[in-house]
Protein backbone atom coordinates (compact mmCIF):
# COMPACT_ATOMS: atom_id res chain seq x y z
CA UNK A 1 0.00 0.00 0.00
CA UNK A 2 1.36 3.42 -1.00
CA UNK A 3 2.60 5.51 1.91
CA UNK A 4 2.76 2.58 4.31
CA UNK A 5 5.92 2.51 6.41
CA UNK A 6 8.07 -0.52 5.70
CA UNK A 7 9.75 -0.55 9.12
CA UNK A 8 8.88 -0.85 12.79
CA UNK A 9 8.67 2.72 14.09
CA UNK A 10 8.81 1.64 17.74
CA UNK A 11 11.94 -0.44 17.14
CA UNK A 12 13.55 2.43 15.25
CA UNK A 13 12.82 4.72 18.20
CA UNK A 14 14.33 2.22 20.63
CA UNK A 15 17.49 2.08 18.56
CA UNK A 16 17.64 5.86 18.26
CA UNK A 17 17.32 6.10 22.04
CA UNK A 18 20.37 3.86 22.36
CA UNK A 19 22.35 6.07 19.98
CA UNK A 20 21.61 9.18 22.04
CA UNK A 21 22.27 7.16 25.19
CA UNK A 22 25.67 5.97 23.99
CA UNK A 23 26.90 9.15 22.31
CA UNK A 24 24.93 11.99 23.89
CA UNK A 25 23.01 14.54 21.88
CA UNK A 26 26.06 16.40 20.57
CA UNK A 27 27.83 13.33 19.19
CA UNK A 28 24.70 11.57 17.94
CA UNK A 29 25.18 12.66 14.35
CA UNK A 30 22.61 12.00 11.66
CA UNK A 31 25.00 9.43 10.19
CA UNK A 32 25.15 7.62 13.54
CA UNK A 33 21.38 7.80 13.88
CA UNK A 34 20.76 6.40 10.42
CA UNK A 35 23.31 3.64 11.02
CA UNK A 36 21.87 2.85 14.45
CA UNK A 37 18.25 2.80 13.36
CA UNK A 38 18.81 1.27 9.93
CA UNK A 39 16.76 4.11 8.36
CA UNK A 40 17.69 6.37 5.51
CA UNK A 41 17.80 10.11 6.06
CA UNK A 42 14.48 10.56 4.29
CA UNK A 43 12.72 8.00 6.49
CA UNK A 44 14.34 9.40 9.63
CA UNK A 45 13.26 12.96 8.92
CA UNK A 46 9.90 11.95 7.49
CA UNK A 47 9.01 9.86 10.54
CA UNK A 48 10.54 11.80 13.42
CA UNK A 49 10.99 15.32 12.06
CA UNK A 50 14.70 15.83 12.66
CA UNK A 51 17.35 15.25 15.30
CA UNK A 52 15.91 17.46 18.05
CA UNK A 53 12.44 15.97 17.73
CA UNK A 54 13.88 12.45 17.64
CA UNK A 55 15.88 13.19 20.77
CA UNK A 56 12.77 14.35 22.61
CA UNK A 57 10.87 11.23 21.56
CA UNK A 58 13.82 9.09 22.68
CA UNK A 59 13.91 10.85 26.04
CA UNK A 60 10.18 10.28 26.45
CA UNK A 61 10.65 6.61 25.61
CA UNK A 62 13.40 6.41 28.23
CA UNK A 63 11.14 8.00 30.84
CA UNK A 64 8.31 5.61 30.02
CA UNK A 65 10.69 2.68 30.49
CA UNK A 66 12.46 3.67 33.71
CA UNK A 67 10.23 6.12 35.55
CA UNK A 68 7.77 3.35 36.57
CA UNK A 69 10.69 1.35 38.00
CA UNK A 70 11.68 4.26 40.22
CA UNK A 71 8.09 4.85 41.25
CA UNK A 72 7.70 1.19 42.20
CA UNK A 73 10.97 1.24 44.15
CA UNK A 74 9.90 4.31 46.11
CA UNK A 75 6.31 3.21 46.73
CA UNK A 76 7.31 1.34 49.87
CA UNK A 77 6.39 1.17 52.57
CA UNK A 78 10.03 1.47 53.61
CA UNK A 79 11.05 0.72 57.20
CA UNK A 80 13.70 3.46 57.17
CA UNK A 81 15.11 6.26 55.01
CA UNK A 82 18.13 4.04 54.41
CA UNK A 83 15.86 1.42 52.83
CA UNK A 84 14.23 4.02 50.59
CA UNK A 85 17.62 5.27 49.38
CA UNK A 86 18.84 1.73 48.76
CA UNK A 87 15.71 0.84 46.78
CA UNK A 88 16.05 3.95 44.62
CA UNK A 89 19.72 3.38 43.84
CA UNK A 90 19.13 -0.30 43.11
CA UNK A 91 17.11 0.71 40.06
CA UNK A 92 20.19 2.45 38.66
CA UNK A 93 22.42 -0.51 39.54
CA UNK A 94 20.05 -2.91 37.78
CA UNK A 95 19.96 -0.74 34.66
CA UNK A 96 23.75 -0.43 34.61
CA UNK A 97 24.08 -4.21 34.92
CA UNK A 98 21.71 -4.79 31.97
CA UNK A 99 23.88 -5.93 29.03
CA UNK A 100 21.19 -5.03 26.48
CA UNK A 101 21.48 -1.26 27.00
CA UNK A 102 24.42 1.18 26.83
CA UNK A 103 26.44 2.08 29.91
CA UNK A 104 25.35 5.03 31.99
CA UNK A 105 22.01 6.80 31.71
CA UNK A 106 20.39 8.76 28.89
CA UNK A 107 19.10 11.37 31.33
CA UNK A 108 22.54 11.86 32.86
CA UNK A 109 24.42 12.20 29.58
CA UNK A 110 21.72 14.60 28.38
CA UNK A 111 22.17 16.72 31.51
CA UNK A 112 25.91 16.94 30.88
CA UNK A 113 25.17 18.31 27.39
CA UNK A 114 22.41 20.65 28.53
CA UNK A 115 23.63 23.72 26.55
CA UNK A 116 23.48 21.74 23.29
CA UNK A 117 19.78 20.95 23.69
CA UNK A 118 16.98 23.14 22.41
CA UNK A 119 14.67 24.81 24.92
CA UNK A 120 12.10 22.02 24.77
CA UNK A 121 14.74 19.37 25.30
CA UNK A 122 16.20 21.27 28.24
CA UNK A 123 12.75 21.55 29.80
CA UNK A 124 12.19 17.81 29.44
CA UNK A 125 15.55 16.91 30.99
CA UNK A 126 15.05 19.21 33.97
CA UNK A 127 11.46 18.03 34.49
CA UNK A 128 12.57 14.39 34.56
CA UNK A 129 15.32 15.14 37.09
CA UNK A 130 12.94 17.17 39.24
CA UNK A 131 10.41 14.33 39.15
CA UNK A 132 12.98 11.89 40.50
CA UNK A 133 13.94 14.33 43.23
CA UNK A 134 10.32 14.92 44.24
CA UNK A 135 9.59 11.20 44.34
CA UNK A 136 12.61 10.61 46.54
CA UNK A 137 11.66 13.41 48.91
CA UNK A 138 8.11 12.11 49.26
CA UNK A 139 9.34 8.57 49.96
CA UNK A 140 11.71 9.87 52.65
CA UNK A 141 8.98 11.96 54.26
CA UNK A 142 6.83 8.83 54.37
CA UNK A 143 9.47 7.17 56.58
CA UNK A 144 9.10 10.01 59.09
CA UNK A 145 12.19 12.03 58.18
CA UNK A 146 11.99 15.75 58.96
CA UNK A 147 11.29 17.96 55.96
CA UNK A 148 14.64 19.70 55.76
CA UNK A 149 16.60 16.46 56.05
CA UNK A 150 14.33 14.76 53.51
CA UNK A 151 14.97 17.54 51.00
CA UNK A 152 18.74 17.45 51.55
CA UNK A 153 18.95 13.67 51.40
CA UNK A 154 16.82 13.53 48.25
CA UNK A 155 19.20 15.93 46.52
CA UNK A 156 22.31 14.03 47.67
CA UNK A 157 20.80 10.68 46.64
CA UNK A 158 19.90 12.07 43.25
CA UNK A 159 23.52 13.21 42.86
CA UNK A 160 24.71 9.72 43.81
CA UNK A 161 22.35 8.21 41.25
CA UNK A 162 23.85 10.40 38.52
CA UNK A 163 27.41 9.68 39.66
CA UNK A 164 26.77 5.94 39.34
CA UNK A 165 25.89 6.47 35.69
CA UNK A 166 29.04 8.49 35.08
CA UNK A 167 31.30 6.02 36.87
CA UNK A 168 29.81 3.10 34.95
CA UNK A 169 30.79 4.76 31.67
CA UNK A 170 34.34 5.10 33.00
CA UNK A 171 34.57 1.35 33.53
CA UNK A 172 33.98 1.07 37.29
CA UNK A 173 32.84 -2.42 38.21
CA UNK A 174 29.40 -3.38 39.42
CA UNK A 175 30.93 -4.21 42.79
CA UNK A 176 32.44 -0.74 43.08
CA UNK A 177 29.17 0.91 42.13
CA UNK A 178 27.30 -1.20 44.67
CA UNK A 179 29.79 -0.01 47.30
CA UNK A 180 28.95 3.62 46.47
CA UNK A 181 25.22 2.90 46.69
CA UNK A 182 25.58 1.09 50.02
CA UNK A 183 27.58 3.97 51.49
CA UNK A 184 24.89 6.43 50.38
CA UNK A 185 22.22 4.31 52.05
CA UNK A 186 24.22 4.14 55.29
CA UNK A 187 24.45 7.93 55.32
CA UNK A 188 20.66 8.03 55.58
CA UNK A 189 20.65 6.28 58.95
CA UNK A 190 19.86 8.22 62.11
CA UNK A 191 18.23 11.24 60.46
CA UNK A 192 15.95 13.43 62.61
CA UNK A 193 12.28 12.50 62.45
CA UNK A 194 9.38 14.93 62.40
CA UNK A 195 8.22 13.89 65.86
CA UNK A 196 11.68 14.54 67.31
CA UNK A 197 11.92 17.82 65.38
CA UNK A 198 8.71 19.15 66.93
CA UNK A 199 9.40 17.96 70.47
CA UNK A 200 10.88 20.11 73.21
CA UNK A 201 9.80 22.84 75.63
CA UNK A 202 6.65 24.74 74.76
Amino acid sequence: MAGRKQFDVDEALRRAMHVFWRWGYSEASIDRLTEGTGLGRGSLYGTFGGKSALFRESLQRYAQTYQPLYERALSGPHPSPSAAVAAFLQVALNRIADPTVPDGCLLTVSATQFPALDAEGQTMVRAMIDSLRTGLEQALLATGVAEREAAELALCTLATNKSLAVLSRAGFSGEELATVAAAAARNAEGLPHRAAESSGPR
